[in-house]
Parts: structure tokens; sequence; C-alpha cells
């Protein structure tokens, strides 16, 4: 071949060379152009040095971040793993690559991670740690590629969580305790209360011991204490029984807190020997039970020990530890002030208790016009103010008397002892019933104005009630009138059961308006039923619906006593634990025999003196009582030359029979005599001297149509006034002149 040949097939190739290469030119540019446009959209147009500097950011935040990050694939190999998820999950050094299954991980974190599945905040256990684990799919192109986990260390989380959990669970204990400890002011019912409560949420066992004067609202003395409370989960157990008096001594835990004033730990009781040296029998029968640990805390509530709380744990029970004692003296402590304040409670209920029996009636007074009983039940909130009486009063009549102050306590028993006597004052003067309760409505009055001047707390009387009834057994009438006071029952001899239409009137202290008296006829073996509303109303009965069950309960009893008239209402009507105090007076009438009254009608003239004496000494031979002769007719002698001298038309003179001798002279003149010292030149006015020396008692009563003036003997042992002295003596000194 020749150059020549060769340089023809050359020339004539020469386009196809240089269109190839044209072409794979062009298809270089056209891929580079494809891969670089590729490749500024993946990495958004970042050069290698901002690349590098940007995957050394991530990667150092990637490490340095507190949460563990893990990515998976989609095989279940670990791809990545920050420094914190190789220290959370203890991961080998070669971890990467692997399967998770085979880094030694927790199985359910392990089975979780190779998953792949969606998780949010699940607790996985590593080692001592707790892990709150969250993970979440990666996709690609719409297909799964693995998976992105985090974890966080929540060990100390969950710690502090749990003691709010404990601090949040004392305070509800706490406040359960207050509305459950302390609900009445009874100290034994407080202290089971506590025992109650601890049992079985803290202890297995409870025990209070109270120093034994604080049961009765005294002050804490000494050292010995009474078992007062004990709740337990079984009834078996070998602790001490309520009521044993102890007295903890030595090493005793007991003994110690109670000496210190501080609470005493024994977390376990079979290796403490202290607590054995008082009783090691009983020590041994308590561990054999398997009782085994124990906190005593003292009774404290300001500045006074009052006993001992003790709380035992048992069997399978986890022993007490400092949190448990943190928890028990703040229990224990509310409890303590609960107890002092129903031991003051106790305290003052007992004075106030005392007092009102003092100023009760201890006895009913001897009298032939009434048989009366009485029943008296303080209501269960404390003594009250509620009263009755039954008061003798001249001419053979009787009073009956119920009250009622507002409120209780000391103040309320104290204020019915003044109004008590108010109505004994007020009652010798012989009132009718309206004036007597319109002087004592003044006296309360003026009661209030002065404690208001005083400036003192104390609550006023005003609101207190009152009926007053008085029974006449020569005439069988009953005046009767309240101040702010139900009305009686009357329950006639045929059973039938009324309550008389008695106006109500203002209660003591508010007066405005006039007091009304009743009048009542009573047949002899009638009823009367005077009581305080505490036996009317109650809890689910109203005052109404109460009238009714005493109607019932009275009719209910025909021929009844007294005595057993009140008993049958009691145990019908009163709770054991009332509302209100209760007061019921009971009285069943009695007329005198008309056999031992004797009636003169006495003329404006002096001659009928001499007639009338002579008849009211044969009089008394009939009645057998000739030894008062002497003295009657003195009496009577002195008594009618008044009458005649001083007083006015119409007069009359009765004798009447009953407990006394009364003798009595009535005339239409309200001017009463009274004694005064005569002089030596008078020559009268010591006629009703000599009455007041014979005579046991005398007085002036009032009566519509003027006076009547009375004197009372003894049936047996008549007065001998004279004694020493001679009768000039006794009637140099005194004279009767009116008033």
């Amino acid at each position: 071949m020749t150059a020549a040949d060769v340089s023809g097939r050359v020339e004539r190739q020469l386009p196809l060379v240089f269109g190839s290469a044209a072409g794979a030119l062009a298809l270089a540019t056209g891929g580079t152009a494809l891969v670089g446009g590729r490749l500024r959209r993946q990495t958004r147009g970042l050069g290698p040095a901002q690349m590098t500097r940007m995957y050394e950011h991530h990667d150092a935040v990637l490490h340095s971040v507190k949460e563990g990050v893990l990515i998976v694939d989609g095989h279940g190999r670990l791809v990545l793993a920050n420094d914190e998820a190789g220290r959370l999950l203890d991961l080998p050094p070669d971890a990467e690559g692997r399967p998770v299954t085979e880094l030694g991980i927790e199985p359910r974190t392990a089975e979780l991670l190779a998953s792949g599945r969606v998780a949010t905040d699940e607790v996985h256990l590593a080692g001592e740690r707790l892990l709150a684990v969250n993970q979440r799919p990666t996709r690609w192109d719409g297909g799964m590629s693995g998976s992105v986990a985090t974890l966080r260390d929540s060990t100390e989380l969950r710690a502090l969580s749990g003691k709010a959990e404990v601090a949040e669970r004392r305070l509800r204990l706490l406040y359960e305790a207050g509305a459950k400890v302390g609900t009445t002011l009874d100290v034994v019912r407080t202290a089971e209360e506590l025992t109650r409560f601890a049992v079985p949420w803290f202890a297995d066992f409870a025990t209070v011991d109270l120093v034994d004067p604080v049961l009765r609202g005294d002050e804490p003395v000494g050292s010995a204490m009474r078992r007062t409370a004990t709740c337990g989960i079984r009834a078996d157990h070998p602790l001490w029984r309520v009521g044993k008096m102890i007295t903890y001594s030595g090493t005793v835990p007991q003994a110690l807190g109670f000496g210190a004033g501080r609470p005493v730990l024994e977390a376990d009781l079979r290796t403490y020997e202290g607590w054995q040296e008082q009783d090691h029998e009983q020590a041994n029968k308590i561990v054999k039970y398997g009782i085994h640990s124990m906190i005593t805390i003292p009774l404290r509530a300001r500045d006074v020990t009052l006993g001992i709380a003790t709380f035992w744990r048992s069997e399978k029970s986890e022993p007490f530890d400092e949190d448990d004692v943190a928890l028990t003296e703040e229990l224990v402590a509310r409890a303590a002030v609960a107890i002092d304040n129903a031991r003051r409670y106790t305290r003052e209920h007992a004075m106030a208790a005392t007092l009102q029996r003092s100023l009760l009636p201890q006895g009913l007074p001897e009298q032939d016009a009434m048989e009366v009983a009485h029943r008296y039940q303080p209501a269960r909130a404390g003594v009250g103010g509620d009263w009755f009486d039954v008061i003798p009063l001249p001419g053979a009549r009787v009073a009956l008397v119920v009250g009622d102050v507002v409120g209780h306590g000391l103040h309320a028993a104290a204020t019915m002892g003044r109004l008590r006597t108010a109505v004994h004052n007020f009652s010798a003067l012989d009132l009718p019933p309206d004036e007597l309760l319109a002087h004592l409505d003044e006296l309360v009055s003026r009661f209030d104005q002065d404690q208001a001047a005083a400036g003192t707390d104390a609550p006023g009387i005003s609101g207190a009630s009152c009926l007053y009834a008085v029974y006449d057994p020569v005439s069988g009438r009953c005046t009767m009138a309240g101040a702010g006071h139900p009305g009686p029952a009357v329950v006639l001899p045929d059973s039938t059961v009324t309550f008389p239409d008695v106006p109500l009137g203002p209660p003591l202290g508010l007066g405005g308006e006039p007091i009304e008296t009743v009048e009542l006829e009573l047949p002899e073996g009638s009823r009367l039923a005077l009581f305080t509303d505490g036996l009317i109303q109650d809890r689910g009965r109203d005052f109404d619906e109460g009238l009714g069950v005493l109607r019932t309960t009275l009719a209910g009893l025909p021929g009844r006593t007294p005595e057993e008239t009140c008993q049958a209402v009691f145990d019908t009507m009163v709770s054991s634990r009332p509302g209100d105090d209760i007061a019921l007076l009971v009285a069943r009438t009695h007329l005198l025999d008309p056999g031992h009254i004797a009636e003169w009608e006495l003329p404006s003239d002096p001659a009928a003196v001499a007639r009338i004496r002579n008849e009211a000494a044969e009089q008394l031979s009939a009645w057998g009582l000739e030894e008062l002769g002497f003295t009657t007719e003195l009496i009577l002698s002195e008594l009618m030359t008044n009458a005649i001298r001083y007083g006015s038309s119409p007069s009359r003179v009765r004798l009447l029979r009953a407990r006394t001798l009364i003798c009595e002279v009535a005339d239409g003149s309200s001017t009463s005599p009274h004694l005064r010292r005569a002089a030596t030149t008078d020559e009268g006015g010591r006629g009703l001297f000599l009455v007041a020396q014979y005579a046991q008692r005398w007085g002036t009563r009032y009566t519509p149509n003027g006076k009547i003036i009375w004197a009372e003997q003894p049936l047996t042992d008549p007065v001998s006034p004279l004694g020493d002295r001679t009768g000039d003596d006794l009637l140099d000194q005194w004279a009767d002149l009116p008033g």
C-alpha cells in the first residue's frame, strides 16, 4: 500500500472521526451538565468547603445532644448512633452496621428498634436506667427505608416524680385526716378516729394512750396512761386492750418519746431489746405475732403532752422509715390539737354540768296541792339553760315553772341560775303570773344593758322564755302566763288531752307587748305537762308533729302516775343524744278536802271578832288541833282587828288545814300593814309583831279585789316566840301600822 492510498483513506474517514468525537464531546458535556444540576439540587448549591463545614457542624450537634439518637435501616441494622445513645445502651464500639438484636440491648428495646414501629415515650429499662423511647419510621420515594429513634434518660425525673407523688399523697391523706379525725368534741371518739384512719393505709395496728386526767377534761398530770383506742387489721392481736392503765418506763420507746417529746422509730423490734425491758412476756407475744416495726409519737398540743400514739406494722408490711416518721408527725400533730380541743370542751362541759346540777332543784318541796315528777336531759352539744321549778305558795297553792335560756355551756347555765333565783324572789312577793313575768322581763333587759355597758363579749340573756303557772287546790283553778314559751298539755281524768291557748307573749328581755294570763278549771286528778321546746322539736320533727306525738303518748297513759308519765314520754319522744335540752314537769292535781276548810264573813263590827275567834277554836278542836288554839286565837284577833280598823269591806276569814294551819283574813283594801318599832309611849302598834312571833311565816298577797294577810303555823311543835324574854320585852320593840 502506498502513502497516497493511506492518505486518501484517512481523508475519507476524518469526517466520521470528527463527527464521533463531536458527538462524544456533546454527550459528555450534556451528562456533566445533568450530573452537575442534580448535584447542585442535592447540595443546595453548596461548595465542597461549605459541605465540609456543614457535615462537621451536624456531626458535632449529633454527638453533643443530651438525647440518644439511633438510625436503623429497613433490615434492622444500626446505621448510626450518637455518643449519648452509646452511653445509655452501653453499645460496643463496632455497633454500627450490626443488627440491633445482636448488640446486647434489653430484648424489649431491641425488638422495638428492629420493628421500626411508631413509639411515643415508651418506658424501657437499660440496666438501672429508665429510658423514654420515641421512634418514627423514615421513608424514601414512598417506601420504608428504616427508622429514627431517640432515647431520653428519665431516671431522675421518675425519682422526682415519685417524690412528688408521695408528697401529693401525703397532702391528700392529711386533708382526709382533717376531715375524719376530730369530727366531735369527744376525747375518746377523737382517739378512735385517729386509729381507724391510720389502719390499714399506713399501719397494721394503731393504739392511743392518754394521760388519765385528760379523759376527764383535766390538765395532764403524771405519766400514768389509759389505753384509750385500739384498731388493727385483725382482732386477735396481743396489744393491750382499751381501758388498761399503763405506766411506761425505762428504755421502752413510748417512755423515751413521752419523756423527750419526740417521735421514736424502731424499724426492727426483733433486734431491739430495750423495748422488752418493761414487760418481756408481752414483748415476746408481739414479736411472735409478727409485729416487727413501730413508730411512737407523743400527742402534744399547746406545749402540753396529752399521751402517746403508737403505730405498728406486721408480717409482709415494709418496716417504717424516716419518711413515715415525718408523715406520722404531721398526722399526730393534727390529732393532738383535736384531742386537746375535746379535752377543753370536756372540762367546760363538766363545769357547766356541775354548775347546772347545783342550780337545778335537788329535790321537790313537799306540798299537798300536786303530785309532781320531772325529767331533764341535756343536749348532745352540751349543757344548756333549760330549767324547771316547783315553788310552794301561801294558801296551800303551788307554782310550776319551766324556762329555756338560749345557748349552751357555762354562760347558759349561769344565766339559768340567775333567772331561777329571780323567779323564786318574785314568787315570794306572791305576784300573779303576768306581773311576775313582767318583772322578770324588766330584769332581763337590765341585765343586758349592764352587760353592754361593761363591754363584755358574753352573749346577752334576751330571748329566754318562761312559763309560770299557779294552782290553787281550794278552788281547783290554775292561772298561767308565758313569755315566749309554749303552753302546757292538760290531761283530764278521762284521758282527754288538750293544749290550752296560752298567749305566747314576747320572750324575756324583748318587751313591747303586755303579758296575758289564762285561767283553767282543773278537775281533781288532772295532769299538767309543762315542757321546753326540745321535747317537741328535733331533727326530722317539727313543732306541730311533736305536739301530735305528745298528745298520742299522753292519751295512751290513763291513770298513770306523774313519774310513770314522765318516763313514758321520754321513752317515746327523746333520743339518746337530743339536739336540744329537754325539761319535762308533770303534775297531777289534788283538791283540798272541803272538811279542811272553814270560812266566815267578817262584818265591820269589832264584836264579831270574839264570835269568829270562838268558832275557830271549836273548828280546831274538831280537827284535833286544840294545842294551837291559843296562838290561833291571838293571830286571828290581831288580823281581824286590823282588817276592821284599816281595811274595807267585804272582809272574810278562812282557816285551811293542810301541811300547816293557815289563817287568812281578806279585805277590799290594797293597803298592807307592816312591822315597825313602837315607841314606849305608843298605845298600840304591837299586834302584828305578835303575829310575826307566833307564826312560822306570814305575809300579804294581793288579789283583784284587795289583799289577803295570811299566817302559817306548824301542825306540831307550835312556835314559842318568847324564849328567855318576857312578853313586855317583845312588845316594846315593834308596832303594826297601815302602809
